[in-house]
């Protein structure tokens, strides 16, 4: 097992201070949400950044992209991919609008709701990005086995699914 981490650290000080306290839990999800920040901040922001993008951003393309042609989906089932308040959404639409990047048009099945489409600048950025995005997430699992890696995304799926 690699050192003591920050929370390994704290369920120890927990155990010595309140060893009525069944603090396992607390280290795992203590453990997943600095694995998850470390990942963000470290290694996929910085990513990002190549392209001049929040990861926000990039989520709400990349979401567009793989609707597939026309690559347009409504504000609505955009939030819900990408698990966005609707205020979230409104203003990260608003950015990629501003920068050219997605277009908002009448929704002609509901004339009173709009769509969002990815722009021909939109489509070329994100192409040019999720390669390398990719790359760099195949990256970060490689010192995990096959077999690790596929009891991860099932522990995580697991846990997703009863939560």
């Amino acid at each position: 097992m690699p050192e003591k981490d920050r929370a390994a650290k704290a369920a120890a000080s927990w155990r010595c201070e309140r060893p009525d306290l069944d603090v396992e839990a607390m280290e795992i999800i203590g453990r997943l949400n600095e694995v998850s920040a470390l990942i963000m901040r470290d290694h996929l922001q910085p990513g990002f950044d190549r392209f001049g993008l929040q990861a926000g951003e990039f989520d709400v393309l990349a979401t567009l992209r793989r609707a597939g042609a026309p690559h347009t989906l409504t504000p609505t089932a955009l939030y819900e991919a990408t698990m966005l308040s609707s205020g979230g959404m409104t203003a990260r639409l608003d950015r990629l609008q501003a920068r050219g990047l997605i277009s908002r048009q009448p929704n002609p099945e509901d004339r009173r709701g709009t769509l969002v489409a990815l722009t021909d600048a939109g489509l070329e950025l994100i192409d040019a990005a999720i390669g390398p995005h990719a790359e760099n997430e195949t990256r970060l699992l490689s010192t995990l086995s096959a077999d690790d890696r596929a009891q991860l995304n099932h522990l995580l799926a697991l846990l997703r699914a009863v939560l």
